[in-house]
């Protein structure tokens, strides 16, 4: 997609499609009142007739309006003026990328300089714009014989602003192009099936993705190469499985070599059957999102390598298959992880916790400034939060007050669930240091307090995606969160 700023007066705007925003009880914005004037009405009447009053998501269609440049109008619905925020600015484009998705038109120029968020400026507006034209243009194709006609759009403009520059503006729309494109990136991955999608394809993945930008670098670890780590932990979640466990380590060299790093650490369960702590057989075709985790990490570093961020990030990813084979790990079988710590694994479907210790644990040779890891980790944090929200659980809570902020700008948000040496107790294990559950309360603040018994050196937050990372049902699919949020944290940091 191509984007530019486009400024003149909306009547001589020539693009196949203009949109402008109705205000609830059917005010007009101030680009809405310049196409009324210069067409003789043709909004106003519409409003008056009550085919729209501006209630947030309608909209309306003006076809080859007399004075008008472009060959349609679209009139959406952006609530009440005095409300407008980046949920409702978010919204209001959503909704009219939805409808411009089923045109022809090749063109679509967006005239709503007049419109400002009580909470965001200028500049996030215009990155939002560009973000959702992007997860618009998504769709599924891969494992179809016939693919969807792809979205006719190839240019999306905006009226500039005053009193804001338009380079700066500019900069702000490729901004969200490349969210856009990383968050479509997660989902893709996420959406393969797990016969494809396996932790060699991710490897692979992520070889390609190096190769394509300079300030990043791949390496690939073997299941040998883990075991002369001692990555007990990880080997015994693949053990059971004839696909070969990838840890994936990704660097982005954007500052000076001696930079401490920042880490993001993604689970990759590629395939989660639960191993023999089987699931059940209704909706475990959803476990080839059991690494999405993976996928956010993955785009995310795509990501900032496209906004050369001027930082070091080191992305790792714990890529496996849980599979009940003859040679699976079984309940009441006890590993050691690479940290020296044993493990009693009550249930091997509390799997993904044991892939991340051990990568947690490699991850601190690179002596990170913040570590971040993102796993679809527990049920319980589905209970919880449904799909809305992502959990939160720090040992730092600096680092957790700077994730929740960025939640909220990004509009990925997360909510902090306590991480108290109460629960610590409820993974006590009579026969190894720590057991892999804790019982049928607080999953998943005890999945977070396993893993702080491996990351106890360092500045350490957790993100339980488990509700977040893909749709159920008839909108079934990957999300592509958390990338939006890990961006937002990683642009913020400094060298």
């Amino acid at each position: 997609m191509k984007y530019s700023i486009k400024a003149g007066s909306p009547e001589k705007i020539v693009s196949d499609c203009i949109i402008v925003a109705i205000w609830d009880k059917g005010r007009l914005s101030e680009e809405a009142k310049v196409l009324d004037s210069a067409s003789r009405k043709s909004v106003s009447k519409l409003v008056q007739s009550g085919d729209i009053t501006g209630k947030l998501g309608e909209t309306r269609f003006i076809y080859n309006a007399v004075g008008i440049a472009a060959k349609r109008i679209l009139l959406v619905g952006a609530g009440d003026k005095k409300s407008l925020s980046s949920t409702t600015i978010s919204k209001f484009f959503s909704t009219a990328f939805k409808v411009c998705r089923k045109l022809e038109a090749k063109s679509l120029h967006f005239s709503i300089s007049s419109c400002e968020a009580k909470d965001k400026d200028k500049k996030w507006i215009a990155s939002r714009l560009s973000q959702e034209a992007e997860m618009a243009g998504y769709t599924y194709t891969t494992t179809k014989s016939q693919t969807m006609k792809p979205w006719a759009a190839k240019s999306i403009s905006l009226s500039p602003s005053t009193g804001i520059q338009r380079k700066i503006l500019d900069s702000a729309v490729k901004r969200g192009q490349a969210i856009g494109k990383a968050i479509n990136r997660a989902r893709e991955l996420g959406n393969l099936p797990g016969n494809v999608c396996t932790p060699t394809y991710l490897a692979q993945q992520s070889v390609s993705l190096a190769k394509s930008n300079r300030s990043l670098s791949t390496q690939i670890l073997s299941e040998k190469q883990m075991a002369r780590l001692g990555m007990g932990s990880l080997l015994s979640v693949a053990a059971g499985s004839a696909e070969e466990a990838k840890l994936i380590v990704i660097h982005h060299n954007g500052a000076k070599t001696d930079s401490r790093p920042y880490a993001i650490v993604g689970k990759g369960i590629t395939f989660d059957t639960g191993g023999i702590s089987l699931k059940p057989g209704g909706g475990m075709d959803e476990m080839k999102f059991d690494m999405c985790g993976a996928a956010s990490v993955i785009a995310t570093m795509g990501c900032i390598a496209e906004l050369r961020l001027p930082i070091n990030v080191v992305g790792v990813v714990a890529a496996a298959e849980n599979m009940p084979g003859s040679k699976a790990t079984k309940p009441g079988d006890v590993v050691k992880s690479m940290s020296g710590k044993t493990i009693e694994i009550l249930n091997t479907d509390a799997e993904g916790r044991l892939v991340l210790c051990d990568a947690l644990t490699f991850v601190e040779k690179f002596k990170p400034r913040t570590v971040i890891d993102i796993a679809t980790l527990t049920g319980a944090a589905v209970a919880t939060f449904g799909s809305h929200v992502n959990a939160l659980l720090s040992n730092n809570n600096e680092l957790a007050a700077s994730i929740l902020e960025c939640g909220q700008h990004s509009l990925d948000r997360a909510w902090q669930l306590p991480l108290w040496d109460d629960y610590q107790s409820l993974i006590n294990s009579n026969f190894a240091d720590v057991a892999n559950i804790g019982g049928p309360r607080a999953g998943t603040i005890t999945a977070a307090c396993f893993l702080s018994r491996f990351t106890e050196k360092q500045k350490w937050a957790h993100l339980d995606i488990a509700g977040s990372a893909w749709n159920s049902g008839a909108q079934k699919g990957a999300t592509g969160r958390p990338v939006s949020l890990l961006v937002e944290y990683l642009s913020r940091q400094k060298a």
